[in-house]
């Protein structure tokens, strides 16, 4: 039972991994729209292919734009920081 328990808490370990990545990519991508980089960049395609399906989401829930100012990015990062906060508890309680 030990085992799997160790997976399991490898195996979310990695995911809060990953998530927090994401969240920095979500950061990243935020910071880049207030200067308007070339679409061209093969990293500013990069981000905008990453972020648009959630920050999309976001947008068709919830109305996140106020003024010209978009809060979608930081809904995503609130969410994802509270899934990690609830993943990490759970996995330390196994």
């Amino acid at each position: 039972m030990s085992v799997l328990v160790d997976i399991i808490q490898g195996l979310g370990g990695i995911l809060i991994t990953l998530i927090n990545v994401y969240i920095w990519v979500v950061i990243i991508a935020a910071l880049l729209s207030f200067v308007n980089p070339d679409p061209y960049n093969p990293i500013v395609q990069f981000l905008h292919r990453v972020t648009q399906p959630a920050y999309t989401l976001v947008r068709r829930n919830i109305k996140t734009d106020f003024g010209g100012l978009d809060l979608a990015p930081l809904v995503i990062i609130i969410a994802l920081q509270v899934v990690v906060v609830i993943l990490s508890s759970v996995l330390r309680a196994l």
